[in-house]
């Protein structure tokens, strides 16, 4: 085995599992001692869901940082990331129904009709199918269909800021944070994927003249 693999192996993704564990049990510790706050409930809630978001945006960070860096090896880490954000994001629903809902299906039925609802329902819901196609034998087996499934990750990352900026009274600036640290690594794609391949011909072609 490599130096490389091994670094991936022994070293990075062992850190990397436990950094993205280290919120879930600081919330559990704070949960134990009583140092969530006035409002626990909404402490706990609001974490996990910005963790979520924290995370997604994370794993859409990949892809521009390999590039623009040429760290091949961060692409391995892509997957655990994208887990971690699916868990907490589980986690997050399971708080709202659990400790704010009672699991009482009327009450849960009722938030149906607030906006931040849906958008954070829908996100989470397009997050199934990436959590659940993210083995080595689901790649294999969906081939070239697995890359366009997993475009849902734009959906879902898109509909997780506009949940957040939704459910937000007061201070907009956090949500309007994390959508534009979106909305830079979406227009980064765009230019990437569609702008600058037309140009690099014009280029090229000025060059010559």
């Amino acid at each position: 085995m490599s130096t490389r693999q091994n670094f991936v192996r022994l070293g990075l993704k062992p850190a990397v599992f436990v950094l993205c564990l280290l919120p879930l049990l600081q919330q559990v510790w704070w949960a134990y001692t009583g140092n969530l706050g006035a409002n626990p409930i909404g402490e706990l809630t609001n974490e996990s869901g910005v963790w979520s978001l924290r995370l997604l945006l994370a794993t859409l960070a990949i892809t521009p940082l390999r590039r623009l860096t040429g760290w091949g090896w961060l692409i391995s880490v892509r997957r655990m990331l994208g887990l971690y954000a699916f868990t907490y994001g589980v986690l997050h629903l399971a708080v709202y129904w659990g400790l704010n809902q009672y699991f009482d299906l009327s009450l849960i039925a009722g938030d149906l009709k607030r906006p931040y609802i849906i958008t954070g329902y829908l996100s989470l819901l397009f997050m199934v199918p990436l959590a659940a196609t993210s083995t080595d034998a689901m790649v294999r087996r969906l081939g070239r269909r697995w890359q366009k499934l997993h475009r849902l990750v734009y959906a879902v990352a898109i509909l997780g800021v506009l949940h957040y900026l939704l459910l937000v009274k007061i201070d907009f600036l956090p949500p309007l944070g994390y959508g534009l640290a979106l909305a830079a690594l979406l227009g980064w794609r765009v230019w990437a994927w569609q702008i600058a391949p037309r140009l690099a011909p014009l280029g090229r072609r000025q060059q010559a003249g």
